[in-house]
């Protein structure tokens, strides 16, 4: 499945997730559209390429028109104005789920619930189009899941509609409850309100990126701020592998100072343990020692097994792993007969149709050995699919 995996390193908002979005591939015209499928006006939407600190990324800004009305709205307002969107039923359940979870958290922090909230800041044409354009470009992107790390808040204080407020503002720090985070020593508010309830709604775990998780492409939304560092949002996007369906590591180590012939007992072990694949490759390693790196493949669900033979049964001391995907063809076992006897063969297809026959080997050495038949003709035979019968 595709997922997309964010840094927070410079701080999370609502316009830097959609130019985030944007620099992955969302197309400036399906955002347009979006949102003029909204209620709303007074305002243009600004795109980008910008630089920053050397960092090429996409800057998204809803410049709103100083001279049109912007109400402060409740969340039942705002509610309205996504149901009579003419969009997807999943984008506006999604968007509601955000601004809910930001009534929650100012109802919580101001001391009544979340009917009774008057949105400021965050309930501006602005933040409705960034929190919307948030879900649709992750559903039209066909982006399922959804990770952070090293999110930042910034710290210092801000002035907002109800005054002067520490930073994280007291909002973030509600919808941050459950979630790592650290302040950071820039003083600027680097993750803000409508970025902490975005991640809160979308987001599968924060923290390490995902086992099992491949990426393809890199990212970055802008923001407003010139900082040291880069004030970017980097986003990660790739595919995610099934546990236990296609979720694969594999497991690596060098090793120059064991007795060779164990390699063939390890190969066993590991085997045993549920390895899919164990294979060696010499190389050469400092003072140009010759060396074998030892390779293994297995389930991810099996570290624990795997990594436990690696170091009981050789010399290393460090194991490499790193997570792959694989493509697999659908494989039966079947039977061939030949006029030499039978031979158990593995077929391999791809969309219904065969790729490969492969006869066990094992099964044609014994048929040639009993029979005094040539290997070669045996293998021959045992290739032609048409004779298969009974599959098990």
């Amino acid at each position: 499945m595709k997922a997309m995996c964010l840094s927070g390193f410079s701080g999370v908002s609502g316009n830097m997730l959609v130019g985030a979005l944007l620099d992955a591939g969302l197309a400036e015209k399906d955002l347009r559209g979006m949102a003029a499928a909204l209620p709303v006006s007074g305002y243009k939407l600004k795109i980008k390429k910008v630089l920053k600190s050397g960092i090429r990324a996409t800057y998204f800004e809803v410049e709103l028109d100083e001279a049109a009305h912007q109400p402060h709205r409740r969340l039942a307002d705002i509610v309205k104005i996504i149901k009579a969107s003419g969009l997807g039923k999943t984008v506006k359940a999604r968007s509601i789920s955000v601004f809910t979870r930001l009534a929650g958290a100012e109802a919580r922090v101001h001391g009544t619930t979340a009917d009774k909230i008057h949105f400021h800041e965050v309930g501006g044409v602005d933040a409705i189009i960034d929190i919307v354009g948030t879900m649709f470009g992750l559903e039209k992107l066909g982006i399922e899941k959804v990770y952070a790390d090293s999110l930042r808040t910034g710290h210092g204080f801000i002035k907002c509609a109800h005054g002067t407020l520490p930073l994280p503002a007291p909002a973030t720090v509600e919808l941050l409850n459950g979630i790592p985070y650290t302040h950071g020593d820039i003083e600027k508010e680097l993750l803000t309100p409508t970025g902490a309830a975005l991640l809160a709604v979308v987001c599968d775990g924060f923290g390490d990126i995902p086992e099992g998780f491949i990426g393809e492409r890199t990212a970055c939304g802008a923001g407003g701020w010139e900082l040291d560092i880069p004030n970017v949002l980097r986003a990660r996007i790739g595919e995610l592998s099934q546990p236990g369906k296609d979720a694969l590591t594999v497991f690596e180590t060098n090793i120059d100072d064991a007795n060779p012939q164990i390699f063939d007992y390890v190969m066993g072990r590991l085997f045993k343990a549920g390895a899919l694949d164990v294979w060696l490759t010499p190389i050469q390693m400092k003072k140009n020692r010759p060396a074998v790196k030892l390779s293994v493949l297995a389930p991810a669900a099996l570290r624990a097994e795997v990594e436990a033979v690696i170091f009981m049964e050789t010399t290393t001391i460090g194991i490499r792993r790193y997570a792959v995907l694989r493509t697999a063809a659908e494989r039966r076992v079947g039977k061939v007969g030949t006029r030499w006897g039978e031979v158990r063969v593995k077929t391999s297809s791809v969309g219904g149709k065969v790729c490969s026959v492969t006869p066990e080997y094992e099964d044609c050495r014994r048929l040639a050995e009993a029979n005094g038949a040539p290997l070669k003709d045996v293998l021959a035979a045992a290739r032609n699919p048409a004779k298969a019968r009974g599959t098990h």
